[in-house]
Formats: C-alpha cells, sequence, structure tokens
C-alpha cells in the first residue's frame, strides 16, 4: 500500500481524485487538505464520504499540513498560481493537476499564466505525464492539461504522418473545466444555451501541444452547457499514410485509449464519468483533409484518472486500477 495526501481536495479535481483514492486497493488516504474546510470532517465535502464502509476518511487539515504529513504520493490540486509556489515534499511522489510545471522554460508562464513563476529553476525537475504518449518518469510528475491530452491523443502519434502546417483544433469543454470558483464567464445566465469561444489564439493549452507534437498548432476552446466532457475536432493533411492504421496500431492494447470503428462518432455521452477516451477518424470527400476526434472527459482522463494512472505506473500498480473504464449504456 502506498499512502496519499490530496492537497486541495475541496476543487473539482481534488473531489475527483480522492474519489479515486478511495476506490484504489493499492492506495490509502493518508491525509486531506482544504484550507477552507480545515478541521472539519470529510462529509462537509459530500456527504457520501461519511458512508465509506471501513475506508478511512481523515478530517481536513491545511494545505501545508497535508504537504509535510510524508505521504508515499501527493496529489496537488490547486490554482496555477497557488501550485507553482509550493516546495514539494523531499519524498514521495508528487502530481501537479494544475499547469504550473508542465511548461519547460519559466518565461512561458509569464506569458501563457500571467505570473513570473516563483521556482523557475525546478522547472527541469518535473516530467510530463501522458501516459500513452510520454509516460511520466521520476518523481515530480506534471500532469497534462485536458484540451492538452485529448488534441495530443489524438495527434501525437501520427504527428510524423502529417504536414506541420494548418493544423487546427476546434475543442470544446464542459464548464466543470473552469474549476469550482464562479467567475462571470462561468455563471448559468451566461452558460445556459450557449457555446462560448474563449482564450482564442491564447489559451494556455496550446504551447503544452506545441511541446510534445515539434510544431505550432492553432486551438480554439469553447465552453459547453454540459458538466463535463471535452470533445476535440482536429484538421489535419496526411503525407500519405494511413493515419487510422497508424493510431490504430499505437492504441491496440491500450485499455484507456479506444479508436472507434470506421464510420462511429466520439461520444460525449460514453466518456463522460469516465477515465478513457475515444479516437474517431474520418475524412473530408471534398478536401481530402483528415479529421480526428477525440472525447474523453476533462475531470477523467483530462485530470484526476490520468493523474492516478500516472500514479500506477510509477508504483509498477495496475494501470487501471483506481480508474472508471466504463460509463452507462443508455
Amino acid at each position: 500500500m502506498a499512502t496519499v495526501a490530496v492537497v486541495g481536495a475541496s476543487g473539482y479535481a481534488g473531489q475527483e481524485t480522492l474519489d479515486r483514492v478511495l476506490t484504489h486497493s493499492a492506495l490509502e488516504l493518508y491525509a486531506l487538505g482544504s484550507d477552507s474546510l480545515a478541521g472539519q470532517a470529510a462529509a462537509v465535502l459530500d456527504p457520501r464520504l461519511g458512508r465509506n464502509g471501513a475506508r478511512r476518511i481523515p478530517r481536513f487539515i491545511t494545505n501545508d499540513a497535508a504537504l509535510s504529513c510524508g505521504a508515499d504520493v501527493t496529489f496537488v490540486c490547486l490554482s496555477h498560481r497557488t501550485a507553482a509556489e509550493v516546495t514539494p515534499p523531499p519524498r514521495g511522489v508528487v502530481v501537479d493537476l494544475s499547469g504550473a510545471h508542465r511548461l519547460p522554460e519559466p518565461s512561458m508562464h509569464e506569458s501563457w499564466y500571467g505570473f513570473e513563476h516563483p521556482q523557475p529553476q525546478s522547472l527541469d525537475s518535473w516530467s510530463y505525464g501522458l501516459p500513452e504518449i510520454s509516460p511520466p518518469s521520476g518523481r515530480l510528475v506534471a500532469n497534462p492539461g485536458c484540451y492538452a491530452t485529448a488534441a495530443l491523443l489524438a495527434l501525437a502519434p501520427i504527428a510524423d504522418e502529417i504536414a506541420r502546417d494548418g493544423v487546427v483544433i476546434d475543442a470544446k469543454s464542459g464548464m466543470t473545466g473552469a474549476g469550482r470558483a464562479l467567475t462571470a464567464s462561468s455563471h448559468a445566465g451566461v452558460v445556459l444555451e450557449n457555446v462560448t469561444p474563449y482564450r482564442v489564439g491564447e489559451h494556455q493549452h496550446a504551447p503544452e501541444i506545441v511541446a510534445l507534437l515539434g510544431f505550432p498548432v492553432t486551438l480554439v476552446p469553447h465552453l459547453l452547457p454540459v458538466r463535463r466532457g471535452l470533445l476535440a475536432t482536429c484538421f489535419v493533411r496526411s503525407l500519405g499514410a494511413d493515419l487510422r492504421a497508424s493510431l490504430e496500431a499505437h492504441y491496440a492494447t491500450s485499455h484507456v485509449v479506444t479508436v472507434v470503428p470506421e464510420g462511429v462518432v466520439p461520444d460525449l455521452a460514453r466518456v463522460q464519468q469516465t477515465d478513457c477516451a475515444e479516437i474517431g477518424v474520418f475524412e473530408d470527400r471534398l478536401t481530402g483533409g483528415i479529421i480526428v476526434i477525440c472525447a474523453l472527459d476533462n475531470l477523467g482522463k483530462g485530470a484526476a484518472g490520468q493523474a492516478v494512472q500516472n500514479v500506477n505506473l510509477l508504483f509498477g500498480f495496475d494501470e487501471t486500477a483506481g480508474l472508471r473504464l466504463s460509463g452507462v449504456l443508455v
């Protein structure tokens, strides 16, 4: 068993991570961090946490106390700026679900996240943990962004087989991608019955995608009036390879990513509440271009599920332990 601390457990990513830890056969919850809930029982976050049978759920402590508790695994589920200020504990695996350690150059943080990184010397110590493309290495892991995860799952295996100019990614995410804190652009009066492009041409996940692909892309994110789920539609030109065959070969042994059969469209409803991703490949009959679509849950494979998957790989656990692998047939 490996002991676990969840830092920032009261946010969406923190709560989803906690949920997976509680169902994991090889992880033992040791500390729950939340500055706003410190001293209170776990059930204040969700009443169901008071009905968890034999599994021990500790009371909330401060985030600093959770960081220093000596757990084997620490999940950091804080805002980008707050996570950047965290000094990792001296032992154990640390998985940061924020964007604080995803970009390799310190100057990129000020440009894309709007603040100067307080610990630029530490960035080289973090590995980018996208298991199917860039498996985690070392004890400090930067969990990828949700848009970056979907785009890279669709494009990274075929990066050498497509033209490197004119790649466009049209991506749409559910509301939980914006976090639990309410903003003027995230309340129901703005979101419901609406689809809104945002951060057009300047979304912070774009440089993540570029760093792994090795060439520029155009990313246009949109906000969907749904709770969760993400769909990335990628427009590319093949250099002559069979892109479907390449993607099928790359994911042939994956328990998490599925290339759906020809003619089947990836479906948001099928991946919601799961840690899986679906990929579909289509040809544009008019232009001859190729359209690669990836669907996943922004809180699952796009956040908490991927964080737990990274831990499984680092500890040698079953890669899918604690993960949600199937939705509900409707």
